[in-house]
């Protein structure tokens, strides 16, 4: 079996990769079965010669590899026939600009595995760049907040190189007493809480948060059952709004009246229904001034997130008013933070932390027989057609 690392061809560049040097290292000794080509690269964070200091090839054609890792989109006249593939390919929920991917691959026979797929026996992903994103996040969504009110202005996380560095950046500022809601306890939210938590700012109950004034920074967590409620006044439970999202509408807007910045990590499915609303924005007692919508799903969940915002470009206003973009610097704008790609900003510590979470649940499946079905799950396509699991994707390939 040759495993090969292949180079990101999608624009803007992308400088992450599956594997690091040192993990492809280790795999070696622990698989010394497996052969591994690395695709030449002058993008990635990790050089060329860092992997042939370990002992890895680096060569342009990878025709001759049996499973290929990326981490985007691969481009569709760079597929290779009859090839397995892992990758987001970003066509789970049939969007439509990755229609054609899909097509490509399933007539190219591709055995497809999209890293969201990869989960255990209980359908939990094990695998992503989501606590990234929440890391990456939660420091643009603070640094908007002082450009804003010009209290302080920090360096882009991209010119920073890790975490720790972002923390220690954001502690040398002096926050007023404003008050943080963040939405969420998946990956993507407990990364901007490690940011929060790494400031030392106070986390704080939601009665308190609702109901009490502080002398200093305070943020509160909730989850669904928190920002929904039933329509028909039941009690609410986190299983019964996965089984019936139509049967909820939000109860955010008692966080809206009390917050100045909301953090946006939560999971949105399709059926949910919104959370901020334009309406709740229009409202003269919200307080909101900074939104860091680290979801990022447009025209979804959160009325002001009317676009995807760039690394190079992250905030720009909303004017609540009139329900339109606006330069953030307007005295009425509450300022938005959406970029959809947060972990390129900090390439290295995602890529390490990517890596490390493949290495200790995907790789062992090649050599085990996928005793625990990782792989089998995860098969989106095999042999130009959509698997089972996946069948739900027909009419969306048919370009229904």
């Amino acid at each position: 079996m040759k495993f090969g690392i292949i180079k990101e061809r999608k624009n803007p560049p992308d400088r992450r990769v599956v594997f690091t040097p040192e993990e492809l290292g280790r795999m070696k000794t622990e698989h010394p079965e497996v052969q591994i080509k690395v695709e030449r690269s002058d993008i990635r964070v990790f050089s060329d010669e860092e992997y042939v200091a370990q002992g890895i090839e680096v060569a342009d054609d990878m025709t001759d590899c049996d499973v290929l890792f990326g981490v985007k989109e691969v481009p569709v006249d760079a597929l290779i026939p009859n090839k397995k593939y892992f990758f987001f390919s970003h066509t789970l929920k049939k969007q439509a600009h990755n229609r054609k991917l899909l097509q490509a691959i399933i007539a190219k026979k591709i055995d497809l595995y999209d890293h969201e797929t990869i989960v255990d026996a209980h359908y939990k992903r094990l695998i992503g760049f989501g606590r990234y994103a929440g890391i990456v996040g939660a420091y643009n969504g603070l640094r908007a907040f002082g450009i804003k009110f010009e209290l302080f202005t920090i360096p882009k996380a991209e010119t920073l190189s890790s975490k720790e560095d972002l923390v220690a950046r954001l502690k040398r500022q002096v926050l007023p007493p404003i008050k943080i809601v963040l939405t969420g306890h998946g990956k993507v939210a407990m990364g901007a809480k490690e940011i929060l938590d790494g400031m030392k700012i106070k986390e704080v109950s939601i009665e308190n948060y609702l109901t009490k004034n502080y002398s200093e920074p305070v943020y509160t967590q909730i989850d669904v059952v928190d920002y929904y409620r039933r329509k028909d006044g039941q009690p609410a439970t986190k299983e019964d709004f996965y089984a019936n999202p139509t049967a909820y509408t939000s109860n955010f807007e008692r966080f809206s009246k009390v917050s100045d910045i909301f953090m946006a990590g939560h999971f949105y499915g399709n059926d949910g229904p919104e959370i901020l609303s334009q309406a709740m924005l229009q409202a003269v007692d919200c307080k909101i001034k900074v939104v860091a919508d680290i979801s990022c799903d447009v025209d979804g969940p959160i009325a002001c997130t009317v676009k995807a915002s760039t690394i190079a470009d992250p905030f720009f206003g909303y004017l609540p008013s009139e329900n339109k973009e606006v330069p953030y610097t307007h005295p009425g704008a509450i300022v938005v933070m959406s970029v959809d790609n947060l972990p390129c900003e900090l390439p290295k510590d995602a890529s390490e932390g990517f890596g490390e979470m493949f290495m200790k649940y995907v790789v062992p499946a090649f050599f085990n027989g996928d005793k625990d079905g990782i792989l089998q799950r995860s098969k989106m396509t095999e042999n130009g057609k959509l698997t089972k699991r996946f069948e739900y994707l027909q009419d969306y390939v048919d370009g229904k």
